[in-house]
């Protein structure tokens, strides 16, 4: 399948480096993704340059050969709803089994799909995944309110409460130090986990409506947010447990959804309060804003998005049932 929306947008210096402005938008491609209603979501790229999928509505994990613009889907068991998944080195995908309590993995070989079922039957949802430095797999059960850690080589896990009530733990990603940091999405806080002892701290952000949904760490461990209630991008220093935010573009009503950062240290965030969407970027050098550009399909809500290092390249889903891509540094296109 070849057909694929795309946004023609210039770019200053392109060829030379990417301008850092509010005016130099990035250049956007979507792929239609052939199976309808199925909210296609969570890319990840593979070894081989496939981009993977989950279909959250549709039970299915699929990926995208984005030289051909052909899919292939693999079926999983119904009532799934995998939410979330990520490849790991020897492209096994790990997906979060969200209707039913469970982490799979799917071995694209042969189809063979091993189930790792949680522990305990209150943590019924797992969403969010991420490797750490070992390959284990940390993830949020959000309305189960745990974290849990995956022992990929045995298949044991750790489950490890949250303290807060209705935390609504979210997204999730790992520090330099090997600890996973995490959204609460239904408190105003962040908090992370010491993988050797696995005890939880908990930090409140800095206003009691704050509600942040996801998280990117940059290079210097700082942990960074968006405040999905309030319009901001947020900054905790876990060194000083000092925060600083930024109000985004959008303002109040910009509703921050997907985030991640570069191998340059900046922010990339998904406004969802507007339509279309628009994806805004952020130099923490310089604390400015840069690079928003408009989702062409309209992208309905851009829920998680994952950066690429070796294309430059950042992909996400669509509920308008697309996956994209957003070419925001330069590097190898995959699609050639």
């Amino acid at each position: 399948m070849r057909s694929h929306l795309s946004a023609v947008l210039t770019l200053s210096a392109l060829g030379v480096g990417y301008a850092d402005s509010l005016t130099a938008q990035v250049p956007i491609k979507e792929w239609p993704v052939p199976y309808a209603g199925s909210r296609p979501r969570d890319p990840y790229v593979d070894s081989k340059n496939r981009v993977w999928f989950v279909g959250q509505v549709g039970n299915y994990i699929a990926y995208l050969d984005p030289k051909t613009g052909e899919f292939r889907r693999y079926e999983i068991e119904d009532g799934a709803l995998p939410h979330n998944l990520i490849v790991d080195k020897k492209d096994m995908v790990w997906y979060a089994g969200n209707g039913n309590g469970h982490i799979g993995k799917l071995d694209p070989a042969t189809g063979k799909i091993t189930r790792y079922p949680m522990p305990d039957p209150e943590a019924r949802d797992p969403h969010t995944l991420v490797f750490d430095h070992k390959g284990d797999i940390w993830f949020t059960v959000q309305n189960g309110n745990f974290v849990g850690r995956l022992a990929t080589g045995t298949g044991k896990v750790d489950l490890i409460e949250v303290p807060t009530a209705n935390a609504r733990p979210y997204g999730i990603k790992i520090d330099s130090k090997g600890r996973p940091w995490f959204n609460e999405f239904g408190s105003d806080k962040l908090a992370t986990v010491d993988p050797a002892t696995l005890k939880l701290r908990e930090y409140k952000m800095p206003n009691d409506r704050s509600r942040g949904r996801r998280i990117a760490i940059t290079s210097d461990d700082r942990i960074w947010y968006v405040d999905y209630t309030r319009g901001f991008l947020g900054r905790l220093d876990p060194a000083t447990g000092q925060f600083k935010e930024w109000a985004l573009p959008g303002g109040p009503t910009a509703l921050p959804y997907a985030m991640t950062s570069d191998n340059k240290d900046r922010l990339w965030m998904v406004e969802t309060g507007s339509q279309p969407n628009r994806l805004v970027g952020f130099d923490p050098k310089t604390e400015k804003f840069l690079g928003i550009t408009p989702i062409p399909s309209g992208g309905g809500t851009v829920r998680h998005m994952m950066f690429d290092e070796r294309s430059g390249q950042i992909w996400f889903g669509t509920d308008n049932n697309t996956i994209g891509r957003a070419q925001v540094n330069e590097g190898k296109d995959l699609s050639s």
